[in-house]
Protein backbone atom coordinates (compact mmCIF):
# COMPACT_ATOMS: atom_id res chain seq x y z
CA UNK A 1 0.00 0.00 0.00
CA UNK A 2 2.61 2.74 1.05
CA UNK A 3 6.21 2.35 -0.18
CA UNK A 4 8.22 3.18 3.25
CA UNK A 5 11.22 1.36 4.19
CA UNK A 6 12.98 0.84 7.42
CA UNK A 7 14.68 4.42 7.03
CA UNK A 8 12.08 6.38 6.70
CA UNK A 9 9.91 4.24 9.78
CA UNK A 10 13.51 5.19 11.58
CA UNK A 11 13.17 8.79 10.72
CA UNK A 12 9.99 9.22 11.85
CA UNK A 13 10.39 7.30 15.55
CA UNK A 14 13.29 9.57 15.75
CA UNK A 15 11.24 12.48 15.28
CA UNK A 16 8.26 11.22 17.17
CA UNK A 17 10.35 10.66 20.29
CA UNK A 18 11.62 14.43 20.15
CA UNK A 19 8.18 15.97 19.62
CA UNK A 20 6.46 13.50 22.56
CA UNK A 21 9.56 12.20 24.60
CA UNK A 22 10.19 8.89 25.37
CA UNK A 23 7.19 9.06 28.71
CA UNK A 24 4.51 10.21 26.07
CA UNK A 25 5.69 8.43 22.49
CA UNK A 26 4.02 4.62 23.97
CA UNK A 27 0.75 6.71 24.23
CA UNK A 28 0.95 8.66 21.36
CA UNK A 29 1.44 5.33 19.13
CA UNK A 30 -1.11 3.95 20.65
CA UNK A 31 -3.65 6.49 19.70
CA UNK A 32 -2.73 6.77 16.69
CA UNK A 33 -3.03 3.21 15.62
CA UNK A 34 -6.83 3.68 17.41
CA UNK A 35 -7.56 6.22 15.33
CA UNK A 36 -6.30 4.27 12.15
CA UNK A 37 -8.66 1.06 13.08
CA UNK A 38 -11.38 3.57 13.19
CA UNK A 39 -10.90 5.51 9.58
CA UNK A 40 -10.85 1.94 8.22
CA UNK A 41 -13.74 0.48 9.92
CA UNK A 42 -15.41 3.94 9.16
CA UNK A 43 -14.51 3.31 5.54
CA UNK A 44 -15.72 -0.36 5.36
CA UNK A 45 -18.77 1.14 6.01
CA UNK A 46 -18.89 3.84 4.00
CA UNK A 47 -18.24 1.39 0.95
CA UNK A 48 -21.20 -1.08 2.05
CA UNK A 49 -23.37 1.47 2.94
CA UNK A 50 -23.01 2.59 -0.90
CA UNK A 51 -22.86 -0.40 -2.06
CA UNK A 52 -26.52 -1.35 -0.36
CA UNK A 53 -27.83 1.93 -1.41
CA UNK A 54 -27.15 1.18 -4.94
CA UNK A 55 -27.61 -2.16 -5.33
CA UNK A 56 -23.99 -3.27 -6.41
CA UNK A 57 -22.77 -7.02 -6.18
CA UNK A 58 -18.94 -5.98 -5.34
CA UNK A 59 -17.86 -9.86 -5.04
CA UNK A 60 -19.02 -9.62 -8.98
CA UNK A 61 -17.19 -6.26 -9.27
CA UNK A 62 -14.19 -7.54 -7.94
CA UNK A 63 -14.54 -10.61 -9.95
CA UNK A 64 -14.67 -8.61 -13.32
CA UNK A 65 -11.72 -6.31 -12.54
CA UNK A 66 -9.42 -9.15 -11.38
CA UNK A 67 -10.59 -10.72 -14.85
CA UNK A 68 -8.86 -7.53 -16.37
CA UNK A 69 -5.22 -8.33 -14.98
CA UNK A 70 -4.68 -10.49 -17.59
CA UNK A 71 -4.51 -7.54 -20.11
CA UNK A 72 -2.42 -5.45 -18.46
CA UNK A 73 0.89 -4.30 -20.40
CA UNK A 74 3.51 -5.99 -18.55
CA UNK A 75 1.65 -9.96 -18.72
CA UNK A 76 0.77 -9.07 -22.42
CA UNK A 77 4.64 -8.44 -23.10
CA UNK A 78 5.67 -11.38 -20.95
CA UNK A 79 3.46 -13.66 -22.75
CA UNK A 80 4.92 -12.41 -25.90
CA UNK A 81 8.01 -12.99 -25.17
CA UNK A 82 8.52 -15.67 -23.16
CA UNK A 83 10.39 -18.88 -23.87
CA UNK A 84 8.04 -21.19 -22.92
CA UNK A 85 6.22 -22.43 -26.25
CA UNK A 86 2.91 -24.06 -26.07
CA UNK A 87 2.74 -27.13 -27.27
CA UNK A 88 1.43 -26.84 -30.95
CA UNK A 89 -0.16 -30.85 -30.94
CA UNK A 90 -2.44 -29.45 -28.31
CA UNK A 91 -3.96 -26.37 -29.87
CA UNK A 92 -7.16 -26.59 -32.04
CA UNK A 93 -5.18 -24.84 -34.66
CA UNK A 94 -4.21 -26.60 -38.09
CA UNK A 95 -0.40 -27.71 -38.18
CA UNK A 96 1.83 -25.55 -40.89
CA UNK A 97 4.26 -23.24 -40.95
CA UNK A 98 2.37 -21.38 -38.88
CA UNK A 99 1.84 -23.66 -36.20
CA UNK A 100 5.49 -24.09 -35.84
CA UNK A 101 7.81 -22.66 -32.71
CA UNK A 102 8.72 -19.10 -32.93
CA UNK A 103 12.04 -18.17 -33.21
CA UNK A 104 14.00 -16.09 -30.50
CA UNK A 105 13.52 -12.22 -30.16
CA UNK A 106 15.83 -10.60 -31.89
CA UNK A 107 16.23 -7.14 -31.40
CA UNK A 108 19.09 -6.99 -34.09
CA UNK A 109 17.35 -8.14 -36.51
CA UNK A 110 15.99 -6.15 -40.04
Amino acid sequence: MFDIGIGEILIVAVIGLLVFGPERLPRAAADAARWIKQMRVMATGARKDLADSAGLDLGDTVSTVKSLQEFHPRRLAAGLFSDDQPDPAASDKPAGPAAGPRPAFDPDAT
